[in-house]
């Protein structure tokens, strides 16, 4: 190179710098991708993206050009900064080069490009793509070569070189991605996200009506009682039996009874039941996203729970389900969380035995256990094993519990005072 010119060397120099830092950047940039974005966007027609998703394919080949990219032009740039060096200040200037072109390299070929793909990937990747298409096309031949020697010696040291990575996303991960988009999504839609993937891991028995409250027309009452019960039922279905809810015969559809009567003119009980439709079961336990897809399949909107001796637990219904994706119905009978708790400005909650331990943890962020039990009152006697009287006091996790009220073998008001922690107190 003693032909060359320095003037010439350092402007050689210059450009292998800058060649090094579009392969760093490029690397950067494409690794670091919204790979789900990447792909809405090729579907939507985007040429770079369509390049960028073709290249990101088979990230061993993308990797290994970039590199063989890079590491020619910093080794080029090395043996040039020398001579150039030493051109300008002697033996000197090895030394001299070598400190400066590992700065130079370090920040404007290194540092800089890559901080500015990281934030900005997807203005880095895509017009890098015009390039690395060609040139992976041209130096296809050393990359099969480079990654065929990696290849033999992952092998030898026994790393499998063929898994295959899914890119498919874990409930989990789903999950963390909702909660991150808050930007993206409003809350209202967030929180239905989350109640959607939610669905697995509540049961009907966390939703049901508790038996005590189902709502039925004892057929063999007298026909003015039964007319008394259809005027004033608020529901759409009401179970049918016989003296007992255990002898339940029929779902009847309260405004096909209706229709029917009037169109013959008969008010008779015969007439009330070929309203009826028959009862479908729900097995205790099933989980509300399989639930929701039998009664579609089934085309059924209510079901009674049953435990494995086919007694009725309770009732549920498609709609109790829908409320727990979209939030409470203004339609719906069942008391409001805001009815049964009512907090206290010393930031203890005054409840009713009989509200849901499961909405009570959603609304207040507490974590009292609900694997057991469905309400307070079930949880208190399941943690007591005994009726309590009133004025106990129990602790359960991080709560002070002070049972308030008891009548007929029931807990019915609570005074729940959750217990702040020794580091919340330093904290504070």
């Amino acid at each position: 190179m003693e032909h060359i010119s320095t003037t010439t060397l350092i402007i050689t120099l210059i450009i292998m710098v800058v060649v090094s830092a579009y392969f760093s950047g490029s690397e950067t940039g494409m690794m670091t991708l919204n790979r789900y974005r990447l792909r809405h966007l090729a579907k939507q027609g985007n040429r770079a993206a369509k390049r960028v998703e073709k290249l990101l394919r088979k990230p061993d080949r993308l990797i290994s050009l970039v590199l063989i990219g890079n590491n020619l032009v910093n080794i080029l740039a090395s043996a040039i900064g020398t001579i150039v060096g030493m051109r300008l200040y002697g033996n000197a200037g090895v030394a001299i080069a070598t400190g400066v072109l590992t700065f130079v390299v370090l920040v404007f070929a290194e540092v800089l490009p890559k901080t500015i793909a990281a934030l900005y990937p997807e203005k880095v990747a895509f017009p890098s793509s015009f390039l690395l298409v060609p040139l992976q096309i041209i130096m296809l031949p050393l990359v099969w070569l480079l990654n065929s020697v990696t290849r033999v010696l992952m092998r030898m040291v026994g790393i499998k070189a063929d898994v295959v990575i899914s890119s498919a996303l874990s409930k989990d991960e789903l999950r963390t991605i909702v909660n991150e988009s808050r930007s993206q999504i409003s809350r209202r839609n967030q929180d239905m996200l989350l109640s959607i993937l939610d669905l697995e891991k509540v049961s009907v028995d966390d939703i049901m009506v508790p038996r005590n409250e189902i709502v039925g027309i004892d057929i063999n009452d007298d026909w003015k009682a039964i007319v008394r019960q259809l005027t004033h039922s608020p529901h759409g279905r009401i179970v049918l039996y016989r003296d007992s809810l255990d002898d339940a015969i029929s779902m009847l559809r309260v405004r096909e009874a209706y229709r029917l009567m009037t169109e013959k003119n008969e008010f008779t009980k015969e007439v009330l039941l070929r309203a009826a439709d028959e009862i479908y079961y729900v097995p205790e336990g099933t989980p509300l996203s399989v639930q929701l897809v039998k009664f579609q399949r089934n085309k059924k909107k209510v079901g009674l729970v049953v435990d494995e001796y086919g007694d009725i637990r309770g009732l549920v219904t498609v709609e109790d389900i829908l409320e727990e994706i979209v939030g409470d119905f203004t339609t719906s009978m069942s008391p409001a969380l805001a009815d049964e708790a009512t907090p206290l400005n010393d930031g203890s909650v005054i409840i009713d035995g009989s509200a849901s331990v499961r909405e009570l943890n959603k609304a207040f962020n507490w974590r009292l256990p609900e694997e057991e039990a469905r309400t307070i009152n079930g949880m208190l006697l399941e943690e007591l094993e005994e009726i309590p009287a009133a004025g106990t006091r129990v602790r359960i996790e991080q709560y002070d519990i002070d049972i308030l009220d008891v009548q007929d073998n029931m807990i019915k008001q609570v005074k729940v005072i959750p217990v702040k922690t020794l580091r919340e107190s330093i904290t504070e």
